[in-house]
This record gives C-alpha cells, sequence and structure tokens, in this order.
C-alpha cells in the first residue's frame, strides 16, 4: 500500500524527529559501548530479490499482506552482521543490533524505517514505532521471500496436524546451529540462516537482544544520502548499561 500524500507531508515534517538517537556505527565498528564489550557475529547472507524489505517476528507475525518499509534496498545477497553484548558474570550474550550492509559505504545518518501507515500527527521526539516480538526472534525479508515462507507454514500446517512449526521444525535447526557455532548461542541455539526449502534464498532469523517487545528499525543513509544499511537495535547499550541508567 503506497503512503496517502496526507502522510508523506505529516512524515517530511516530521522527519527530523526519526533520526536515531544514537551513532549505531559504534555498535559494528567499536568493542566496547557504555562501559560492555561488544563482538561481531556474522550470520551469513540475506536475499533480497525485490529490494522491498521488512522485519518481522519469524514464529507470530509472517502474514502474506505484512507491509515493505516505504523505502526500497538494492537487489541482492547481501551479508548480516549482530552486534553481541558479550556475556558476564551477570547476563548472557545479547544481540543489541543486526545490520544489513548493502554497499561499501559507511552511514553518516540513520532514520527509522516505517511502512506509510503510522500515525504521525501525534509522533513526539524519543518515541518510536518499530515492529512487535512475541516469540523473541526477529527475522529480516523481502516481500517475496516473505511469501515463500508462508507458502512453506501453509504447506508445514497442512501435512503436519497437530504439530508447531517451531517445535517440530525450526527448533532443531536452532540447536544443529549452536552445535556447529556455539559462540555467543545458548544450548538451544540463538541464530540461524534459513534456506526457505525448495529455493536458494535465505532468511536469517536471530533472538531480539531483551526477548518480547517493540523494537526499532533504521535506514543508514551514505553521505550522498543513499540507503548503505539496515540495523535493528534490539538495545540501547548506552540507555541499558550507561551511567545513567545505573
Amino acid at each position: 500500500m503506497a503512503p496517502t500524500p496526507e502522510w508523506i507531508k505529516t512524515f517530511n515534517e516530521k522527519k527530523a524527529l526519526l533520526a536515531c538517537p544514537n551513532n549505531l556505527n559504534d555498535y559494528f565498528e567499536e568493542r566496547e559501548v557504555a562501559g560492555k564489550s561488544i563482538d561481531h557475529l556474522e550470520l551469513g547472507s540475506v536475499s533480497i530479490p525485490t529490494g522491498e524489505i521488512l522485519v518481522r517476528d519469524p514464529l507470530v507475525f509472517i502474514q502474506r499482506d505484512a507491509e515493505p518499509y516505504t523505502y526500497k534496498v538494492p537487489v541482492g545477497e547481501f551479508p548480516v552482521t549482530a552486534a553481541v553484548v558479550v556475556p558476564d558474570d551477570e547476563d548472557g550474550a545479547r544481540y543489541a543490533a543486526v545490520k544489513v550492509q548493502f554497499t561499501a559505504h559507511d552511514a553518516v545518518r540513520f532514520e527509522e524505517a516505517l511502512i506509510g501507515i503510522e500515525d504521525l500527527e501525534s509522533f513526539e521526539e524519543g518515541e518510536f514505532f518499530g515492529f512487535n516480538v512475541d516469540a523473541g526472534l526477529g527475522c529480516i525479508l523481502d516481500k517475496q521471500t516473505l511469501l515463500l515462507f508462508c507458502d512453506f507454514q501453509d504447506k508445514f500446517i497442512a501435512e503436519n496436524p497437530g504439530k508447531n512449526l517451531y517445535d517440530d521444525y525450526f527448533a532443531a535447526l536452532f540447536a544443529a546451529n549452536y552445535n556447529a557455532n556455539p559462540t555467543h548461542q545458548r544450548e538451544g541455539g540463538d541464530w540461524i540462516n534459513w534456506q526457505i526449502p525448495g529455493t536458494n534464498y535465505n532468511i536469517p532469523f536471530f533472538q531480539s537482544g531483551f526477548g518480547d517487545g517493540t523494537y526499532p528499525v533504521y535506514f543508514g543513509f551514505d553521505a550522498a544520502d543513499q540507503i548503505c544499511s539496515l540495523i535493528i537495535q534490539f538495545i540501547d547499550i548506552e540507555l541499558a548499561y550507561g551511567e545513567e541508567f545505573e
């Protein structure tokens, strides 16, 4: 669904409020943020065949009519990286952010990704819209891979009455990935790079930082104001772990 002219007008008026308050580059370029050690975990690639990208909870919010973000991104296979708060005596590994890098250029600003139906009239500084998580996981899809995922989901349910898509299919894949790549994963597994059966398309799944909730997604724009990355922010590291929070 294309945004209405009225929505676009309000968007342009409030665009400055959609900027990320953090420099998300630090999450992927530094080894320490707000006193917490940060490591970087490569999650393989994501397939973007149409350029219409979206972020969803893969177990709860996968529907055919899910809308992609208003901005289109480059088409192809792109690397995905998680910025991980390194485990310590108080907590396990937390995935603070996940990035898709589309080009070789660095982002100089970050703007929240929207689908074009958000209520911007009452939007205020410090707020965000984000995407909902209800199963502790996020995933990055293209509009085409979303439809293929839905086809797979429908087929699985039809052929496996009474079975659960996670318990009876994905859980084994997460466990196998933990065995192959245990770094910054719990024993049951915290991420997979799933190739949709019967296709060459990949969808990365990953843990959502602090679990269920609503999390913002940002497009990174380079110095020429072109989209160069997409970043999901699961944890505002400075807010969650900084001195002011304490």
